[in-house]
């Protein structure tokens, strides 16, 4: 892939996710519920969600929720290279890794697939900004100190972009998009476990809406 169509993919993924404001973190045991939650996030206003490989239906998963055409389906947690080429296989559109991994962050640039490495400290950001990325993940968020860290993070990095997550909840929602370096924040309680297992979907988008609502009344600014 050229670099110029690779750039392209990575402004589309990042106006997306950043539009939405909130990225859904999707852990699913069954492939056989991917296509009805792909439907009610939508419902719920959104375009964008992460499908996690904790489980071993994750690559169906992002296969079956990819077939949206309304939904930019990401895999998350990439720990390998076998883990990009299952999922970019499957359809994935973006790369989401819990740390920063220089082989599984040259392996997504050399097939031309945009991916947010996590970061946890200021050298993983230099780390990121070395191989050229300026949206990253923040994981674990409230862990690592929330916004407070974030806050002490942006100062020296300034063109760095923020995805919050872990620990990111209704409560603390409004706090973290109020930072004008956040894009957008990584979020399970409109995609709860209980909630998938149960195929409440109608849960899911009223969750999905009401989140979506949330995250537009938040200043960003």
């Amino acid at each position: 892939m050229t670099s110029v169509h690779h750039s392209e993919q990575l402004a589309a993924v990042t106006a997306t996710v950043g539009a939405g404001r909130i990225l859904p973190v999707v852990v699913l045991q069954d492939a056989a519920a991917a296509a009805p939650l792909a439907a009610a996030l939508v419902a719920g206003g959104l375009r964008s969600a992460e499908v996690t490989f904790r489980t071993d239906a994750a690559a169906d998963a992002i296969r079956a929720m990819s077939e949206h055409p309304e939904l930019f389906v990401g895999a998350g947690t990439v720990v390998t290279r076998t883990q990009v080429d299952k999922a970019v296989e499957a359809g994935a559109r973006f790369i989401v890794s819990p740390g920063f991994s220089p082989t599984v962050v040259a392996h997504c640039q050399q097939l031309g697939v945009p991916i947010f490495p996590g970061v946890a400290t200021a050298t993983e950001i230099q780390m990121a900004l070395d191989a050229g990325l300026e949206t990253v993940k923040f994981f674990p968020a409230e862990q690592l100190g929330g916004t407070a860290m974030i806050k002490a993070l942006s100062a020296p990095f300034r063109s760095v972009r923020f995805i919050p997550t872990g620990g990111v909840n209704t409560g603390n929602l409004a706090d973290y998009l109020a930072h004008p370096s956040v894009l957008a924040v990584g979020g399970t309680w409109m995609v709860a476990p209980a909630l998938l297992a149960a195929g409440d979907w109608a849960e899911v988008t009223r969750l999905t809406a009401a989140a979506v609502t949330a995250s537009q009344e938040a200043c960003s600014c």
